[in-house]
């Protein structure tokens, strides 16, 4: 189709977000010639232009195009159609396909002859003519054109990339003897183009593997060793996902040596555990990672915990408790807990519930630069502008209650500690918190009444402790469906029963659940949002505390003083559609 100027510019569209296709067919293709004019005056693409004169849902004018143009639309909200093809990565490599946006499917063999294979080649701009002519070029013109969401491609090529690239050229130089290969030193950079100029196939491995964990927005890798070779899973919003496996028992151990290096491990040793850290560079930004290495009946496994420090920030565009996800009525608590003059704000939750994350966004809520604050951390995970921020060195002999000591003559008003986790260090928190400091701290626990036993089990002393206490913040991070295949369901009364809920519990309830898709990684769920239990303390809950009554009496008064379980906050949830009675069951316990 040409791309002649048009005369008069088509009138603006007012009949809703499906208006193109309302039109008569004439009125389509002015549609069409005025977005191809302001193409050629604006430099911007047809597709884009065509989008914001239709007033239409991109989908919709997807379906439109197709009409038009005679071409098939290819639906990938649930990946059926694509995952029916074979991506023909030998012809169009995945770099290529990703840098073009564009992917090519082996349709059919009809012969062993690479010239009468069929393809179907996926684009998202029906006008792109020369992206149409390059795919022609590389399958000798045996391609059918479709058309599909510039995002469900990009989704789909997402999918592939993890296990394309980390299992490239393992197979065929695994089988070298290690002395043999020359061994790169890792760039540190991680980019597909330097991952794919990397000649040893376990630092290629290791590589790749940092860099699809970082671009999946996994929290941890873990590297487990098999009878085999190696398995390789990312924790990925709370929950491991198997990426892909590598056989050969000397390859594994390859990639364990690699990681001990780059963390300055020692190689030889492999009967204790060890523990390390390095850094790697991504999207032009500085990445810490922590490693642990553990001896198995294998060998050795290896876990990397992911300290990505501006993650955050560039989700959310600034770090803040509203950002998080926490309804209204607990940031209002947390809020009011946060800025308290003295006294100490706990946090408990397991470890990867967001503890620290939280206690970075009330800092930085709190920090008016009128007051100084400063926060001790193993490790520091976010750089927190106008805070002093001390890492923990433990083999300098800089702990938790060495820090703290020093910080109190620092002449503070406000102290983060970034774990209690011993005797020492949380008494010299709660005197900190009595002598008019406000002390923000996390400890591990499963609950807000569990953290007594906690600090009992320490041996602190509950009158000091209840006295210098303002509250305790208990949270967990729920999965939410994906809002792009989630659909209404109905739960039956096994479902029910397992969270001890009747019909009547439900009653308004909407059931949604994710059928997965390639924007979710096929899991049905995409995003976390936090939840919390709230414990504010009052006189009556301080007596009962320094009483030792049972937990029991102690949870009663918690509610009559607005306590919401953790339980009933995720079942709010559920209650919106925005997540499902399994992942409730996963993540909380029935009160």
């Amino acid at each position: 189709m040409g791309s002649p100027k048009a005369n008069t510019m088509a009138a603006t569209n007012t009949n809703g977000k499906n208006a193109l296709a309302k039109l008569p067919r004439a009125d389509v293709h002015q549609h069409i010639r005025t977005a191809q004019s302001r193409s050629q005056e604006t430099g911007q693409a047809v597709w884009d232009c065509l989008l914001e004169l239709s007033n239409s849902e991109p989908r919709e004018l997807l379906k439109m195009l197709a009409e038009v143009f005679g071409v098939s639309v290819i639906e990938t909200q649930e990946m059926h159609d694509l995952q029916a093809l074979r991506a023909a990565f030998d012809v169009l490599p995945l770099n290529r396909a990703m840098q073009k946006q564009c992917v090519l499917f082996r349709l059919v063999h009809l012969t062993d002859s690479p010239h009468s294979e069929k393809f179907v080649g996926v684009v998202n701009d029906i006008f792109d003519v020369d992206l149409q002519t390059w795919l022609r070029s590389l399958t000798s013109g045996q391609v059918e054109i479709r058309i599909a969401l510039a995002s469900d491609i990009h989704a789909f090529l997402s999918m592939q990339e993890e296990t394309a690239r980390t299992t490239d050229g393992l197979a065929n130089e695994s089988t070298q003897p290690f002395s043999q290969r020359r061994e790169d030193k890792l760039g540190t950079v991680l980019s597909f183009k330097a991952i794919s100029e990397i000649a040893s196939p376990a630092v290629k491995l290791v590589n790749a593997t940092l860099y699809d964990a970082l671009k999946a927005a996994a929290s941890d890798i873990h590297l487990e060793s098999t009878a085999t070779g190696l398995a390789i899973k990312y924790r990925i919003d709370g929950v491991l996902d198997s990426v892909t496996s590598v056989p050969g028992i000397e390859e594994a151990e390859r990639v364990i040596s690699r990681l001990k290096v780059l963390a300055e491990l020692d190689i030889a040793e492999r009967r204790v555990p060890q523990d390390g850290s390095f850094s790697v560079e991504y999207n032009e930004r500085e990445v810490d990672l922590r490693l642990s290495i553990m001896p198995s009946i294998h060998g050795e496994d290896a876990v990397i915990r992911i300290l990505d420090k501006r993650a955050m920030v560039e989700a959310y565009g600034s770090l803040s408790l509203e950002a998080l996800g926490f309804d209204a009525e607990s940031l209002v608590k947390l809020r009011s807990l946060a800025e308290e003059a003295y006294g100490m704000l706990l946090v408990t939750g397991p470890t990867g519930s967001g503890k620290t994350t939280t206690l970075y966004a009330a800092l930085t809520e709190i920090n008016h630069g009128r007051e100084k604050i400063v926060t001790i951390e193993d490790p520091v995970e976010y750089q927190l502008p106008g805070i002093l921020q001390i890492p923990v060195n433990e083999k300098k002999g800089l702990t938790f209650a060495r820090g703290l000591r020093s910080i109190l003559r620092h002449d503070p008003d406000k102290i983060m500690v970034g774990e209690i986790r011993d005797q020492e260090t949380a008494e010299i928190a709660v005197q900190s918190a009595l002598t008019g400091h406000l002390v923000l701290t996390t400890v591990h626990a499963n609950n807000v009444f569990d953290v007594f036993g906690r600090f009992t089990h320490m041996g602190i002393d509950p009158y000091a402790f209840v006295s210098a206490l303002n509250g305790i913040w208990a949270q967990r991070l729920v999965r939410l469906n994906c809002v792009n295949c989630a659909v209404a369901v109905e739960v039956t009364d096994e479902e029910l029963s397992k969270l001890s809920l009747s019909r009547q519990d439900i009653d308004g309830f909407k059931f949604k659940r994710g059928c997965g898709c390639g924007d979710c990684r096929g899991t049905g769920y995409k995003g976390r949002r936090a939840i919390a239990e709230i414990l504010t303390l009052n006189d009556e809950i301080r007596e009962m505390i320094v009483e030792k009554r049972p937990i029991r009496q102690i949870k009663e008064a918690a509610k009559r003083n607005g306590t919401i379980s953790l339980r009933d906050a995720a079942l709010g949830l559920v209650r919106k559609g925005e997540t499902t009675l399994e992942e409730i069951k996963r993540i909380t316990l029935h009160a």
